[in-house]
């Protein structure tokens, strides 16, 4: 096991790992921008290093002052967290060239994931079921009319390297199709460095189900069960679940080889997620693959007993996987809002700010990852995550009814943030049936809201 750990991030997942590490009895690195100074992490880590000002290209994102910082620290191991590094195939390599793990995916892993066209083709080829797609990068808009042609309107037009929701555009006809394809390659080489696009078959109103994988370096696979990540806005998850209220068994089975099959494709290391769309007619296709931890673990941990981010920490440190998803005690469910500083009632405007009244909420089948406390100055500079609230309880009608309340009890102010639509949702009737798509949440916003993505 390792003796000490930089933890290449801020805020909550930061929080989570560093008591990850305690908890191992590994001692802990938090690094910090300078507009983070009075971040919470940095009480609960042994060392702090500042590694920049505020700006994330200069700190979060800066590779060489994150070396240093954990080579002057004597880590022998970096956890990057979500976001920011940590599908950066360039920064695993130069932790591999340094002489420090890097704890998460290979950098072939990485690159692969980050190239959805290859990606594709390596899982088409296992017979695991993809979305219809252009086989490559498509360099003209005419060129994308003679696929288009072929797989049927409406299409996407997609970065080969975006994620995160990013770098999409819907066309309907081939009008639209001439309209959005420039602006799709300047928002991809804007966003990630690489114009390259190609265009995938939209399916509309689907449900969106990732399976949670673990690997270790001999080659043992498994899938810890599934999350439901439907509602979401604009592509960007609010609230997920596990288990998925869709799945039948048989379909919980059949996925589940599938995701496995994908890991094995691309010989895949440590945690990730598999991403499928599922159809009104049940079929399902394989869309991505997230090599890192993701934000809603927690309600895969809850269900399974399985502390992921101990399991990443114990397979970088050559670990074996020593069971399947046959061998675990999965039982319950769990329901995940991610609360975000922003206002649903403005356009989800990002709401920063001084938090002067904090009250977290608590009681059985309360869990709240977070960096919030009384006082916190909430920076300009970075995401809107600043707290993810679960429960969980023996059954889904239980775990709704422990979030709501907790929704509840939970205070944070001034600030505006999704709680109130989060509490919304919980007394919907079709929420409560577990009968939603990708474009549930729209009900709930105004009527000005952009999030319909065919205005986008």
């Amino acid at each position: 096991m390792f003796s000490k750990v930089l933890v290449a991030n801020r805020g909550e997942i930061a929080h989570r790992i560093i008591r990850a590490c305690r908890e191992l009895g590994i001692k802990s690195v938090a690094v910090y921008s300078e507009a983070d100074v009075d971040s919470l992490h940095l009480k609960l880590a042994d060392e702090r290093v500042c590694i920049g000002p505020p700006v994330s290209a200069k700190s979060y994102l800066n590779i060489q002052s994150i070396l240093d910082a954990a080579k002057g620290a004597g880590a022998d191991a970096i956890h990057p967290g979500y976001g920011y590094l940590a599908e950066n195939a360039q920064f695993a390599t130069a932790c591999e060239e340094a002489g420090i793990v890097f704890i998460g995916p290979t950098p072939q892993n990485l690159k692969l994931a980050g190239d959805k066209i290859t990606a594709k083709k390596i899982i088409k080829e296992k017979g695991v079921p993809v979305i219809p797609s252009s086989p490559a990068g498509v360099g003209t808009a005419e060129d994308a009319a003679v696929i288009c042609n072929e797989i049927g309107y409406p299409v996407m037009v997609k970065s080969s390297g975006g994620g995160g929701g990013r770098g999409i555009r819907i066309c309907k006809n081939r009008e639209m199709l001439f309209e959005e394809f420039p602006i799709a390659k300047m928002e991809a080489r804007a966003a990630f460095g690489n114009d390259e696009v190609y265009v995938e078959k939209y399916i509309s109103e689907p449900r969106h189900i990732e399976f949670q994988i673990l690997a270790d370096r001999h080659g043992n696979v498994t899938h810890l069960g599934e999350r439901e990540c439907t509602i979401q806005r604009r592509y960007q998850k609010l609230i997920e679940e596990s288990p998925s209220p869709l799945l039948t068994p048989g379909l919980r089975e059949t996925m589940g080889h599938a995701a496995v099959a994908v890991a094995q494709a691309v010989n895949y290391f440590n945690a990730g997620t598999v991403e499928f769309l599922v159809d009104g007619d049940g079929n399902f296709y394989f869309m991505e693959i997230n090599a890192r931890i993701q934000v809603e673990h927690p309600v895969t941990e809850l269900t399974t007993g399985i502390d992921l981010v101990k399991e990443q920490i114990r397979l970088a440190s050559g670990g074996d996987l020593v069971y399947s998803f046959d061998d675990l005690d999965r039982r319950g469910w769990a329901m995940e809002c991610r609360i975000n500083a922003e206002d649903p009632e403005r356009g989800f405007l990002p709401s920063p700010g001084r938090i002067e009244a904090y009250q977290p909420p608590g009681g059985f089948g309360v869990r709240l990852d977070t960096h919030l406390y009384q006082g916190y100055e909430l920076p300009v500079f970075y995401d809107s995550l600043i707290a993810k609230l679960i429960s969980y309880d023996l059954t889904r009608e239980g775990a709704i009814r422990i979030m709501k309340r907790a929704l509840e009890e939970f205070t944070i102010e001034p600030i505006k943030t999704t709680i109130p639509l989060y509490l919304k949702v919980m007394d919907d009737p079709a929420f409560l049936k577990g009968d939603f798509n990708t474009g549930f949440i729209r009900k709930f916003l105004p009527e000005d809201d952009e999030d319909d993505e065919d205005d986008e």
